[in-house]
């Protein structure tokens, strides 16, 4: 074998071996899911999602950590014209972190989802697509009217609630006020330790959080963390022990929610961080969960409305 040959063999091999690299990179974009992290205030804005002099927020962050670790791709938006775009339907899952009617413009002044976005976003988890709501996911869509005293909020609709309420679970009414500390230290009852993020975490977890008071649970949540009302302060808590992490099918798509993550500090929590991440991991398909209804059981006080704060004096 001549020195032409043996360099014409090299070149082959090294292209043969490159064309095998670009393939294997091509391959693994090819199957690298996508996820939205939609984070528009209509309402009250939260510090953990503000983008400051143009740097990502602190959820921003933390999700891309998320995504390198677990190897999907992850883009971030206020934009709720996104919902009536091509690309919305390319998403394995959406993640949201949001406050108010989202079809208004609100708080953020960003533009507002179009009431044909929202059904489309609503049709989109009905066939299939993955849903993770964060804290104030609950805080979103309320079932109208939503009056300043809040009082239609105490009202248990059920199946007259607002079809986003219906799609993710459960609805926010109110945290503590300023007689009662908004932010508490309460226990965190874990009723499902096989699911993704909580393999081999003991029951309960310690945590301060601002806590939301909620009410019309879907009947077929499966309930994956409650919350320990027994120590806690304030008229919001003065109930029976309810769901403050779930998930369930609503058609095919995957709907998960936590309430945690209204406190910075918590983003740097591993217990927050890996049961968020198992979550996004299950409603975009890539864990694996069982998730049978077992609201009556694990919550069996559920359907309990606390009474409503007194109204200010004038």
């Amino acid at each position: 074998m001549n020195a032409l040959s043996t360099r014409r063999d090299f070149l082959r091999t090294t292209a043969a071996a490159s064309a095998g690299l670009l393939l294997s990179k091509t391959a693994y974009a090819a199957k690298s899911k996508s996820v939205l992290l939609f984070t528009k205030s209509s309402g009250f804005e939260h510090a953990v999602i503000k983008v400051t002099d143009g740097k990502p927020s602190i959820v921003e962050n933390a999700l891309r950590d998320m995504s390198a670790k677990y190897g999907f791709q992850l883009t971030a938006s206020k934009d709720g014209r996104i919902f009536d775009s091509k690309e919305f339907h390319e998403y394995a899952a959406v993640v949201f972190f949001t406050t108010g009617v989202l079809t208004e413009e609100g708080t953020d002044k960003n533009p507002p989802m179009s009431a044909q976005g929202k059904q489309a976003f609503l049709d989109a988890v009905h066939n299939g697509l993955g849903f993770v709501g964060i804290h104030a996911a609950t805080d979103t869509f309320h079932t109208q009217p939503d009056p300043q005293n809040l009082s239609n909020r105490y009202v248990a609709h059920g199946e007259q609630s607002d079809p986003y309420i219906r799609m993710i679970g459960g609805e926010f009414i109110i945290h503590g006020q300023s007689s009662d500390p908004r932010l508490q230290t309460t226990n965190v009852i874990i009723d499902d330790q096989k699911f993704p993020g909580l393999e081999g975490v003991s029951s309960p977890v310690s945590l301060m959080d601002e806590w939301y008071s909620m009410k019309d649970f879907a009947p077929d949540l499966h309930v994956i963390c409650t919350l320990d009302t027994t120590t806690m302060n304030g008229l919001a808590y003065k109930r029976a022990p309810y769901p403050v992490v779930w998930a369930r099918m609503h058609g095919t798509g995957k709907v998960f929610y936590t309430a945690i993550g209204d406190r910075p500090e918590n983003w740097q929590n591993q217990f927050h961080l890996n049961l968020l991440a198992g979550g996004i991991r299950w409603a975009m398909g890539d864990a694996k969960a069982s998730v049978s209804p077992n609201l009556k059981t694990a919550a069996p006080g559920y359907a309990e409305i606390p009474a409503p704060y007194p109204a200010a004096a004038k």
